[in-house]
């Protein structure tokens, strides 16, 4: 009796006001109460972003955020709601540094500068993740401290096509290497108590049409390759969220995905985060909610009418919305925002570039050198070709670009380093460059996204001042750049090809050079993969600088000089000619101009579909399952010495829950230096049709002094034998003989080994989603010993 009248007094004092119910808060009260005490109004401005604005006239101003009250130029923002406790989270890109506005309130004194990391193509060269794993360390401190919570980054798309005007951004043509890669970094940058977004999920794999191209991609294509990548990440990094891509996959779009986001993503994989779109992604935000997509940026006015009217109508249960704020909340609790985290503005960018540098010196691959042409021993006196000798590309286009302080140049590399430059040919160059950027100034950040200035064109010389410039020089360094980014794809001629300038400097500088007996050496300030077969025999030496952040210049000269001898390996390979690569004859697809409809920015939004009929057979899986031989293949790179590969011994010659191999790897050179031990594993192929053989593990050396040895160990499981069986849903070790093999590429195999597997493994079974909607021709080997090229000349190809 003496309960009921207490809890009846507590009722009228509740509701006759005398008292009040005392609102929960985020942190104190349980996740469940904080959306239960929301409103339906609230619920839907929280999984919508704070907005969109840009500012067309400030050049140094990015467009994207509506976050002037904290981090001004950030990408963007969460909704607050104040009285639950409930902040609002700062979100920036990108993958290669943090953007924001270097200057605010045009107050130059206080500057708000990042570091520009070397690219993720260079990292991926690397080969080693705790180099990777240390930049991301750096990258986070740098987020902490300008305030951000969430950074749009790492992009590890697969590098289906050279073309990508993105590909600076991914990693590789591998999934392993993605993964691995995108693990360390992410590990990296949340260990400071940051999150990351992880991106684009799935298969952007082209910026051609990109909000409206729909990609039609085999189940088994999905899994063990556009899919795989992501998995590796979610499962070993545990990133904060994930980024859901602009693109349909098999007819519906990926931020309205329910098997996509949920079915594989949390079920399958247990990813534990929330799923934000691309910046205006996807079309239907009520079906972004159902598919699972948390958070829909930057956010619109009808966006959140749209929810709110699907709940009061009865078509978006409120509970599926609720799940989403959860699934936001959760990670909200981890954020710096959260905990009133009082962030300094004052990154130690001095230490950061230090850190930029080393990293960029592991993942530089050395192409070519003939007759010991590097390092630089004698030579001092340099003569510099090439636009981008002078002005530094350190890094791609869009939201990959970073507002850094500064950048070293190849010239400013080598001339801190003691080489001296020609200087009537860097006057020349200076001038020259000076006049060009005159006359075609560059706009703001929008300006430039919508309609990027073209570089200038190559500066051309004479061939008699050429040969005078010969004769007062000790070598020739020739720099070739490429940039490109968000928004558009590359061209063949022009781009992927060398300009008839670029091949007549080539020939004009190595004829005079090579006529008084001395180098020519050539540097790739490039973010992508070019063409090389064609005109490197007329060059004593190549290095892949890539696009290597705010330092290249000195990370460069690091390597010419020998201060650092390589040891980046190719991540993707670099065809002969751009017709040798699987997807060539259905990049990018074709489009649909008649069904053409209204896009963002005044643009029209054109469908489009690309069929992926090449299947699994991407990169180095279909040049060495086809014997179609690459310019240089993935996995390789050259060092000032050579290594040796020994002692390969297995656990076992029968495998049993997994197997182990060592193998020792000494260095036979005069440099101390570092190999890259690559494990392929060539699998029985009597059921279903595989790769030749595919990377299954790797692994970087220490830095070994001439003549010391290092054990090198590696375990499989029965995942890492497995493929993917469409008709089972599962993932398969079939029963039979594998053969490991160790090398230092995927074509330089320098020591095997068998074991059989004496019953097929049912690794794991798998729902059925992510069904393409129409048949797939898909290229399929024939033969082991003969590369049937003309079945992919006989493709039913999507688009030219």
């Amino acid at each position: 009796m003496k309960k009921i009248l207490t809890q009846f007094v507590l009722y009228f004092l509740l509701t006759t006001g005398f008292i009040k119910a005392q609102t929960p808060q985020l942190g104190k009260s349980s996740i469940k109460d904080i959306v239960a005490a929301m409103t339906l109004e609230e619920k839907a401005k929280f999984v919508v972003g704070n907005g969109f604005s840009m500012n067309r006239a400030n050049k140094d101003t990015t467009f994207l955020g509506v976050t002037k009250n904290k981090v001004p130029g950030a990408a963007g923002t969460t909704f607050p709601i104040p009285r639950l406790g409930i902040p609002s989270m700062v979100v920036s890109d990108g993958p290669a540094g943090v953007r924001i506005d270097p200057i605010r309130n045009n107050d130059s004194s206080v500057t708000y500068y990042a570091t520009a990391w070397p690219v993720g193509t260079l990292l991926a060269s690397t080969w080693d993740t705790s180099v990777v794993k240390k930049v991301g360390v750096a990258f986070g401190s740098e987020v902490h401290d300008y305030g951000i919570d969430i950074i749009l980054g790492p992009a590890l798309n697969i590098q289906r096509n050279p073309l990508n005007g993105r590909n600076f951004e991914y990693y590789s043509e591998d999934p392993l290497v993605s993964g691995k890669i995108a693990a360390a970094i992410v590990n990296g940058i949340q260990g400071n108590g940051v999150g990351t977004s992880v991106k684009h999920f799935i298969a952007n794999n082209q910026e051609t049409d990109r909000n409206s191209v729909n990609e039609i991609i085999s189940e088994r294509a999905l899994r063990e390759i556009y899919l795989k990548n992501f998995e590796i990440v979610v499962k070993q990094a545990k990133p904060w969220t994930v980024m859901s891509s602009y693109n349909y996959v098999n007819g519906v779009y990926t931020s309205e995905n329910y098997d996509l986001l949920t079915t594989i993503l949390r079920k399958e994989w247990g990813f534990k985060g929330f799923v934000m779109t691309d910046w205006f992604g996807g079309k239907d935000p009520v079906a972004q909610i159902k598919a699972g997509n948390n958070l829909l940026m930057p956010g619109t006015p009808k966006q959140t009418q749209a929810i709110i009217d699907a709940v009061k109508n009865g078509t978006l249960d409120e509970k599926i919305l609720d799940e989403n704020v959860e699934g936001i909340l959760n990670v909200m609790l981890q954020s710096p925002a959260f905990k009133n985290y009082k962030f300094s503005d004052k990154p130690d960018l001095k230490k950061d570039a230090e850190v930029s540098r080393e990293a960029a010196t592991e993942g530089m691959v050395l192409l070519k050198n003939d007759d010991n042409t590097l390092p630089l021993k004698s030579a001092k006196n340099i003569s510099l070709f090439g636009n981008n000798a002078y002005e530094l590309i350190a890094g791609g286009t869009g939201s990959g670009d970073v507002n850094k302080a500064y950048t070293v140049s190849l010239l400013q590399g080598l001339t801190n380093a003691g080489y001296v430059v020609n200087n009537d040919i860097k006057s020349n160059y200076i001038s020259y460059l000076a006049d060009q950027h005159a006359k075609h100034p560059k706009g703001n950040f929008f300006q430039e996204f919508m309609h990027p200035t073209p570089p200038p064109a190559e500066k051309m010389f004479a061939a008699d001042f050429i040969d005078k410039q010969a004769s007062a020089s000790d070598v020739a360094i020739i720099s070739i750049g490429r940039n490109a980014g968000e928004g558009r794809d590359r061209k063949i001629e022009n781009d992927f090809n060398l300009s008839d300038t670029e091949k007549t400097i080539l020939k004009t500088v190595a004829d005079a050079f090579h006529a008084q007996n001395k180098k020519v050496i050539v540097v790739l300030n490039i973010g992508g993969v070019i063409e090389i077969a064609s005109w490197r025999d007329e060059v004593d030496a190549i290095l892949l600088a890539w696009q290597p952040g705010l330092e290249g210049g000195n990370a460069m000269t690091d390597i010419l000089s020998g201060k650092v001898n390589p040891s980046g390996r190719l991540a993707t390979t670099f065809p002969v000619k751009y017709e040798d690569v699987s997807s060539a004859k259905n990049f990018p697809g074709r489009e649909f101009p008649e069904k053409a409809t209204a896009g963002n920015f005044g643009q029209k939004q054109i469908p489009a579909e690309v069929t992926y009929e090449e299947g699994v057979y991407v990169g180095y899986r279909y040049f060495n399952t086809f014997n179609v031989k690459p310019a240089y293949e993935f996995g390789y790179g050259l060092s000032y010495g050579n290594f040796t590969f020994g002692n390969l011994r297995l656990s076992s010659s029968t495998f049993d829950k997994n197997i182990t191999a060592t193998i020792t790897i000494t260095n036979q050179g005069k440099y101390a230096g570092k190999e890259v031990v690559q494990i392929y594993v060539s699998a029985p192929h009597t059921n279903i049709d595989k790769p030749s053989e595919e990377l299954k593990a790797f692994a970087k050396t220490k830095l070994l002094k001439p003549g010391e040895t290092q054990t090198v160990k590696f375990t499989l499981t029965a995942n890492d034998l497995a493929s993917f069986y469409t008709d089972k849903e599962s993932w398969i070790a079939d029963a039979g003989k594998y053969t490991l093999k160790a090398g230092a590429s995927s074509t330089d195999i320098r020591l095997t080994a068998d074991f059989n597997l004496p019953n097929e493994i049912v690794v794991e079974k798998v729902n059925k989603v992510l069904l393409p909607k129409t048949d797939i021709n898909e290229l399929k080997p024939t033969s082991r010993e003969t590369g049937f090229i003309e079945d992919l000349n006989t493709f039913s190809a999507v688009g030219q």
